[in-house]
């Protein structure tokens, strides 16, 4: 009786041990969080700007993250805990997925939210690891190898009828003092040089591009064109200085992304689908 007592309470200790030496899910700081260095900051940068100027297009969410191992949770407990706790995806249309690699396990995961499990099936999603994605890990290509899988996921969730993403003052919201600051900046030059209404004129072709370049949708480029063409019509001055380049430095990155916490409160389920390589 002492014996399986014992034996019993040697269990419950090891047990606890286990479930106290879990890998945290680290804050949801960008579109891609890496924590083993796999990617250098060009690939990094370069991928985010990929999945930024998809969810600002679409609405839906996906995310990548690299950690050394998932031990002692398998890719598939610790892919879904991830997806609990970052929360991807917009609240009751659920269209976030999640991208998993555990480096040292040798071992990937594509997590994918309730609304999204009808395009991006647990078939698609494994077809995408093992035809895609672990052929290139094998030969060391791991940027190519995620960012082929993450340009597969996109095109995916690109053919599936979803909410539009919000739009008009809410969704530009964001984006209005970076907006105001490139026209003070570039409408004090062009209206100084080419006059008031060709100089207005100038500055909003330029804001539209600049706008397009940096956040990858129309909209948004479209409205801010408009915008820093009646700002610099109508404003009284203007003109390059300090403050406002600085100003224009600290206003890119303000999304919800940016916050280090959930983001639109999608939820998962468990679908998706793992592999190895």
């Amino acid at each position: 009786m002492k014996t399986a007592r014992a034996s019993g309470l040697a269990l419950a200790l090891g047990w606890s041990c286990i479930a106290g030496a879990q890998v945290a899910v680290p804050p949801l700081t960008g579109w891609v969080v890496d924590q083993t260095g796999t990617l250098n900051a060009g690939q990094t940068a370069a991928l985010e700007q990929t999945l930024q100027a998809f969810e600002t297009r679409k609405g839906s969410q996906v995310a990548v993250l690299i950690v050394p191992t998932a031990a002692p949770e398998t890719i598939e407990q610790y892919a879904l805990r991830v997806a609990e706790i970052w929360k991807l995806g917009r609240k009751k249309v659920d269209d976030g997925a999640v991208l998993v690699i555990a480096m040292t396990d040798r071992a990937l995961r594509i997590e994918v939210g309730y609304g999204l499990e009808g395009a991006l099936t647990d078939a698609t999603s494994k077809r995408i690891i093992s035809e895609v994605m672990t052929p290139r890990f094998r030969k060391g290509d791991f940027y190519g190898g995620i960012t082929a899988g993450v340009d597969e996921i996109i095109r995916i969730i690109d053919g599936e009828p979803l909410p539009a993403p919000a739009g008009g003052v809410a969704g530009i919201q964001q984006y209005v003092p970076v907006i105001f600051i490139l026209a003070f900046v570039v409408g004090g030059v062009l209206r100084a040089a080419l006059g008031r209404l060709p100089g207005a004129l100038a500055t909003g072709g330029v804001v539209t591009v600049v706008a397009w370049i940096f956040f990858g949708a129309f909209t948004i480029a479209l409205v801010a064109g408009v915008v820093a063409l009646l700002f610099t019509l109508f404003s009284g001055g203007g003109g390059p200085g300090i403050g406002g380049i600085g100003g224009r430095r600290g206003g890119f990155g303000t999304g919800g992304m940016r916050s280090g916490g959930p983001f639109g409160g999608g939820t998962f389920g468990g679908g998706g689908a793992s592999g190895r390589w």
